[in-house]
């Protein structure tokens, strides 16, 4: 059972109309809320389950009555005085989750609950998918200077930590000689803690200062009450949640006035024995905390060998709650590794200079390491993954399709032919059906005409296959092709305009060769990402001579759409689509570093000659694929970015949506913000459907996107703009993906 002292995310006020009601009930995950006078003196109960047997006997639904006309009048509570065991057995007697907990005047305190799976520390939540908890321990390595702790709360911060803990001790109430540094009756060990303490201790009102600092920056601070003293100072600044140090695990006088105050504890278990352990998890539950238990070896430095990080399996059997990680070994992997272990808390020790007079310094991180261990985690957390099934990333489809192998058919075969084993070949690459599915091929007729060297895909093991025809839409569309096989897909449908997917080596093509009579079509160009000798494409490159180099291949990109136009009767400015560049392999840049690189862009693209067409960056995902590896980009991947650089230079854009969604889910934005900031500025569309962080190209309604959504708000801005179905490798097949595309964008477009 857990007591909650935490009410804000519980309460509503009596005349609070019913939305607001919902609202919270959907905010707190609890499925209730209490309604309190102004006074806080509880009125009523709503559940959800009070709402829907509300909802279901209206006529008409006015969600702006005042909550107390359907909250429940009727509730169990107890005094906040009761026993806990008392208060405990209700759950197991009557099918209720919560129970309110009221003073002598009625007023709410406290609610009671079974246990809960997740923990609220200030703005944090921490539970089993929550991103790990990092503190970084100041302690006193402040060595008693204010100034000092505020250099270390700013490098805490720069070093991506979320919290930023210290402690604090009554000298005089916790040591039994009173804090005399100089008795020298004291063991040598304490003489010299003593000693430190009494000279690089904050006093309280400093502390405070540095706690005032840390929220004026945005971090969260902590403290470690080592007494009662220290405890009724920190409770009467409004500390947050508490750290129990493994000195006091067992202290169990001071685990009870920690309960009182009903926030939540991180507690570390160095030094206890597993009886010790257990003993006050004991007592934490009965009385109400929620906690987490952090496995600790509380020796400076802790040898490898003796840190045992499969115990964190049997710390959290023990406890049945989180666990985490409080470490005193060398080094940051320990602690990476405690996160693959399970632990959802690490604290480590932080310092400005490890030489600094005090032990905890020697076995502290420096800011850069302490960075280094933060992105550590944040990587194996990526990595952990949220569902235990093995699914095929995108860059490994990419990399299946160049380097797997395939079904071919060796022989030319009519449609309704049998299908026999000797006419089937593995051949690479693996474009087509996979070479574990022959046998559902043997025996089946075909499905179309084959001709001696054609893959089979999946569709020729399906009923039914969507054929190609002429399609209506209510703004331009167009085919994605290739020089060897626009003529084919041409032939199949209606499109208004061909968009060309230039490779590098098309760029030596002689174009005359594949073109001979004009097309009564528009045209637009997409530029190469890669060009020979791996160079990809960046136009705002810091490099010079790589940057050079990009607006010389992009003058040649250029160039072909100058030579292309004429063969394209409706191509006044043909659009050029190019990914500009702004890559970065290790992580993505700040806004100020983002401004420098659209600035170089600006130069590049005014040395281009672009007379007679049109160069429109396309919207980029925070995760490009290239070419079956993934990179981290920047620029055109922020609405607000995008919408001021088209503002200030005049440049449009193509829009990608998939890409765009992919940005939207990584930065928790609103998509439907991120159309409207960005369609006044789109020429042309790039569609598709998307998934998580990096599924892009995915075929229509496989992914995320809400495509009716999407196209009504983009008819209010860019009804003009043309598109092109994007689906990853919809050209397969006879360009089968684009088909399919076509028959479920129609009814949107």
């Amino acid at each position: 059972m857990i007591i909650d002292k935490n009410l804000s995310k519980y309460i509503v006020f009596a005349e609070d109309d019913i939305i607001n009601a919902l609202k919270k009930i959907n905010d707190n995950k609890h499925r209730i809320i209490f309604s309190v006078t102004e006074a806080g003196v509880l009125e009523d109960v709503l559940t959800d389950g009070d709402f829907r047997p509300w909802l279901v006997t209206q006529d008409t639904i006015d969600f702006n009555q005042p909550v107390s006309k359907i909250s429940n009048k009727s509730y169990k509570y107890f005094d906040n005085t009761e026993d806990t065991n008392k208060i405990q057995s209700v759950f197991f007697s009557h099918e209720i989750e919560f129970i309110p907990l009221l003073d002598k005047n009625h007023h709410l305190v406290a609610t009671a609950h079974l246990k809960s799976d997740s923990i609220r520390i200030g703005d944090f939540t921490i539970d089993e998918k929550s991103p790990t908890f990092i503190i970084a321990e100041i302690g006193n390595n402040h060595n008693g200077s204010l100034e000092l702790a505020k250099k270390l709360i700013d490098d805490v911060i720069a070093s991506g930590a979320d919290c930023a803990k210290f402690q604090m001790r009554d000298l005089k109430s916790l040591y039994k000689n009173a804090g005399n540094a100089n008795d020298a009756s004291e063991d040598l060990g304490s003489q010299y803690t003593l000693d430190l303490l009494s000279r690089f201790q904050l006093t309280p009102e400093e502390l405070f200062t540095a706690f005032d600092y840390c929220q004026s920056k945005g971090i969260l601070p902590l403290c470690t009450p080592w007494d009662l003293e220290s405890l009724a100072l920190l409770e009467e600044y409004g500390m947050k949640a508490y750290k129990v140090a493994s000195a006091d695990l067992t202290n169990h006088d001071l685990l009870k006035a920690l309960a009182k105050t009903g926030k939540p504890l991180l507690c570390s278990t160095g030094m206890a024995t597993e009886q010790e352990i257990g003993e006050s998890v004991k007592l934490l539950k009965k009385l109400g905390v929620m906690y987490v238990l952090l496995h600790c070896n509380s020796t400076y430095p802790a040898p490898f060998k003796d840190i045992n990080l499969n115990y964190l399996e049997r710390l959290k059997e023990i406890g049945d709650c989180l666990v985490g990680y409080s470490g005193h070994e060398r080094g940051i992997n320990v602690a990476i590794a405690a996160v693959a272990k399970g632990a959802k808390v690490i604290e480590k020790h932080f310092t400005l200079d490890k030489t600094m007079e005090g032990n905890d310094h020697k076995v502290s991180l420096l800011p850069d390491e302490f960075r280094l261990m933060v992105e550590g985690i944040r990587q194996v957390e990526q990595s952990l993954g949220d569902v235990a099934q093995r699914k095929i990333s995108q860059g490994e489809l990419m990399n299946r399709e160049t380097l797997a192998k395939s079904l071919v058919i060796n022989c030319d075969v009519k449609s309704g032919d049998i299908i026999t084993e000797s006419m089937i070949e593995v051949k690479s690459p693996g474009k087509g059906l996979q070479p574990n599915r022959k046998k559902e091929l043997i025996g089946k007729p075909a499905k179309r005409d084959l001709k001696t060297g054609d893959f089979f895909y999946p569709s020729d093991l399906e009923q039914e296959r969507v054929k190609p025809r002429n399609y209506k839409f209510k703004r331009p569309w167009g085919l994605p092709v290739r020089y060897h096989d626009f003529k084919n897909l041409l032939n199949k449908t209606n499109p208004d305009l061909l968009e060309f997917h230039l490779s590098y080596k098309d760029l030596e093509q002689d174009i005359d060769q594949f073109f001979d009579h004009p097309y009564d079509l528009d045209l637009v160009v997409h530029a190469p990402e890669l060009f020979a000798g791996d160079h990809l494409l960046n136009l705002c490159s810091t490099d010079t001579s790589y940057r050079q180099r990009s607006i010389e291949e992009m003058q040649r990109v250029i160039d072909i759409t100058r030579q292309l136009k004429p063969y394209f009767k409706k191509a006044d400015y043909p659009c050029i689509v190019t990914n500009v560049g702004g890559f970065t392999l290790d992580a993505p840049l700040s806004l100020t570093e983002r401004v420098k690189l659209y600035e170089l862009l600006i130069d590049s693209l005014s040395q281009l000659d672009a007379e007679g067409v049109e160069v429109i960056p396309q919207t980029m995902p925070p995760f490009p694929w290239h070419f079956g590896g993934q990179r981290y980009h920047n620029l055109f991947v922020d609405s607000q970015d995008t919408a001021e650089f088209c503002s200030q230079h005049g440049y449009r854009v193509c829009l990608d949506i998939s890409h765009s969604k992919l940005a939207c889910n990584n930065h928790h934005w609103s998509f439907k913000k991120f159309i409207k900031q960005v369609g006044p500025f789109v020429a042309h569309l790039h569609i598709a459907d998307s998934e998580g962080l990096d599924g892009e190209g995915l075929q229509i309604g496989e992914g995320e996107i809400d495509f009716s959504t999407f196209a009504e708000d983009l008819d209010k801005i860019a009804l003009n703009a043309s598109f092109i179905p994007e689906i990853w490798q919809g050209h397969k097949n006879d360009g089968e993906g684009f088909w399919v595309a076509f028959e479920k964008l129609e009814s949107y477009l």
